[in-house]
């Protein structure tokens, strides 16, 4: 499943149909628009149970790139198109959207799905005033994978908290270009959340920050010359033909295949790093983000939820899937079809106490301890003005960092130097805030 179908590469449409249209006008159809990840499609691939409990609910997909599925769902749900009645989003978009009223609450799913067990640093996250309105299928936190064969022949050990510079040095004491073997894949596809989540983590744990406490823009700063100046070289010394193109799925390609050293990215990678999937599954080593000694690490904290628009005219059906898809049962459906490695992590603490869990799943302990670490209140050296780790919580923040991360991914790329793409973050990023009225 994962070795054929996780990589999609555009919008994806169809119908895993319960394949009953009841005469008694009870049959309801919902669209579901979601990401084009693993976990995602192994729920596609178990949707016969659903179909089986709910034949009167006839599910349709609508499965996208990450940045295409963000600019979509923005687009519909800002404009009350009504396309979609279940949105797959995150840790960002949750509390600006639930907070402008586009969200149904979900504070009235049945018992069964136990809402207290849910990880209360993600239910925090996905929650406007006490109303919930986000149901959180994984959490993830981001963590260093390894692979401990290139370790040991580099004659190196890596520490569970490492340092920058000690992952740049082991990165390019592994680098083997002549066998493919680069000693590092980070994220270098623009886009907020994909080279700006890594590039913010990062930024934050060498001292920078976005805005300062009278929200004016940084990229003129030491600290920002440090981290991009740093990625740059660390990149070009060791890091993959064409990094400017590699995104998640990308990089998790590349390091299955054994052509990554050290991979720095989502902890819920883990399980595809360790899966059958894997050509180096027996060799990964799992360690915490690096820092630079500045009281940061570049973790961020991000859970991929599902969530109701209030233009929805099927919430009650929608509400049955987030139900299924996102409680207790679904866990164990996982665990019995794919093995308990592939249940989605990072959203239950009962998950965490798991034996079962805990036994297959070699990077259970550290993912539990990167979630636990990262601080969205307080995500920087010096004092901000906003939450969020590897995102700022505004709502002009999404399009102010897409073109940030399109500056940045093109000096990765060799268009231009570091400093001018600092300067031209710069440079729009005052022009937006201030159109803003910031």
């Amino acid at each position: 499943m994962f070795r054929s179908g996780l990589f999609w590469g555009g919008a994806v449409c169809f119908g895993l149909s319960a394949g009953v249209a009841f005469a008694d006008g009870h049959a309801s159809t919902i669209t579901i628009a979601t990401v084009n990840n693993g976990d995602m499609i192994t729920m596609q691939g178990l949707m016969g149970d659903f179909n089986e409990k709910h034949p009167d609910i006839t599910v349709e997909w609508v499965t996208l790139e990450e940045n295409v599925l963000r600019q979509n769902v923005t687009t519909d749900i800002s404009t009350g198109g009504g396309a979609y009645d279940i949105l797959t989003i995150g840790t960002y978009e949750v509390p600006i959207w639930g907070n402008n009223g586009w969200l149904v609450s979900l504070n009235d799913l049945p018992s069964e799905y136990n809402i207290d067990d849910v990880i209360p640093a993600i239910r925090g996250g996905l929650s406007v005033d006490g109303e919930l309105y986000a149901a959180p299928f994984y959490g993830e936190s981001s963590f260093t994978m390894y692979r401990k064969d290139l370790m040991e022949k580099a004659s190196l050990e890596m520490p569970e908290a490492p340092t920058w510079d000690f992952i740049r040095e082991a990165a390019a004491a592994m680098t083997d270009r002549d066998n493919e073997i680069n000693g590092i894949c980070a994220r270098g596809k623009a886009g907020w959340g994909e080279n700006m989540a890594l590039l913010t983590s990062m930024s934050n744990s060498f001292g920078a920050r976005w805005f300062d406490e009278n929200w004016t823009a940084q990229f003129d700063s030491e600290p920002w010359a440090n981290t991009i100046n740093f990625y740059l070289g660390m990149m070009e010394e060791s890091g993959p033909a064409g990094a400017a193109n590699n995104g998640f799925n990308e990089n998790l390609t590349l390091f299955q295949q054994g052509k990554c050293g050290i991979w720095i990215d989502a902890t819920s990678a883990g399980q595809f790093v360790v899966n059958s999937d894997s050509t180096v599954a027996d060799q990964v080593g799992f360690a915490l983000a690096p820092d630079t000694g500045l009281g940061k690490r570049g973790n961020w904290l991000w859970a991929w939820s599902l969530a109701i628009p209030t233009s929805s005219q099927q919430q009650d059906a929608a509400k049955t899937f987030i139900n299924w898809a996102t409680g207790p049962a679904y866990s164990a459906l996982v665990a019995e079809s794919k093995g308990w490695v592939a249940v989605p992590p990072g959203t239950r603490t009962s998950l965490y106490e798991n034996e079962n869990y805990l036994n297959a799943a070699p990077f259970a302990a550290m993912t539990i301890e990167s979630m636990g670490t990262a601080d969205p209140t307080n995500p920087t050296v010096d004092p901000v003005p906003y939450t969020g780790v590897q995102f700022v919580a505004i709502p002009e923040f999404a399009g102010i960092a897409t073109q940030v991360g399109q500056q940045i991914s093109s000096a990765l790329a060799g268009q231009q130097s570091g400093a001018d793409a600092l300067a031209a973050s710069q440079e729009l990023t005052i022009e937006e805030m201030e159109a803003a009225g910031y």
